[in-house]
């Protein structure tokens, strides 16, 4: 009999497993993601009617992720069950809450205005620094930079760092509008190098005593 013991609840749970761990998890169906996720709260029970169940009732798998505990219950799921579908919504909005504190949006005045106000904190007197952004215009890096070193440098981090956008930042307590006008020809050598590498240039802000000044507005870029 020992050719059997594969059989039964706990065979096919083993067999799940291994095909996860042969062929990843895009291998398995969403009702099989939602078995193995009743795997955790119905432990000795085939899960496979549930799941099925489950998808008939919401529809698809981010309807049941989305689900209410009440309505879980009325399908006849124990409290150990529902934990259980619903862990991965709890976890995708942990790391959807991480990744905005990581990668805060810059897409808009007042998104960027904010960011502006810490990122002064501290900042070096006549720095200019470059924030990099991604596709969605999160920030990636905020780094410094040298002017006089040209754009190069800053573009071969843009690329390194797969960035799509970028931002200038400096910081110049007295006269910020002179140092605009100084460095505006540097700062059009770097936008017309990214352009070339379909990289945007959104703007140079330069923070003094009042609100930041930006290039672009000025007419600069």
């Amino acid at each position: 009999m020992s050719g059997f013991t594969s059989t039964g609840p706990q065979g096919h749970r083993a067999r799940m497993r291994a095909r996860i761990l042969a062929n990843g998890a895009s291998s398995l169906a969403d009702y099989e993601l939602l078995e193995m996720l009743l795997f955790f709260g119905i432990p000795r029970r085939d899960t496979k009617p549930m799941a099925k169940a489950l998808l008939q009732r919401f529809g698809t798998l981010l309807d049941v992720f989305r689900a209410t505990r009440h309505a879980l219950g009325e399908m006849g799921l124990s409290e150990d069950a529902i934990r259980a579908i619903r862990l991965p919504a709890i976890a995708a909005e942990r790391l959807s809450g991480a990744e905005t504190r990581i990668r805060p949006g810059l897409g808009n005045w007042a998104q960027l205005s904010a960011y502006v106000d810490i990122a002064l904190l501290g900042a070096v007197k006549g720095q200019l620094r470059i924030l990099f952004l991604d596709n969605r215009n999160r920030l990636i890096a905020d780094e410094p930079v040298v002017v006089a070193d040209g754009p190069s440098p800053v573009l071969r981090r843009a690329l390194t760092l797969n960035a799509t956008a970028l931002i200038g930042l400096a910081y110049m307590p007295q006269a910020p509008l002179a140092w605009a006008r100084d460095h505006a020809i540097a700062i059009r050598d770097l936008e017309d190098g990214a352009r070339v590498l379909s990289i945007a240039l959104h703007d140079v802000m330069v923070a003094g005593e009042g609100e930041p000044i930006s290039l672009r507005q000025e007419g600069l870029l």
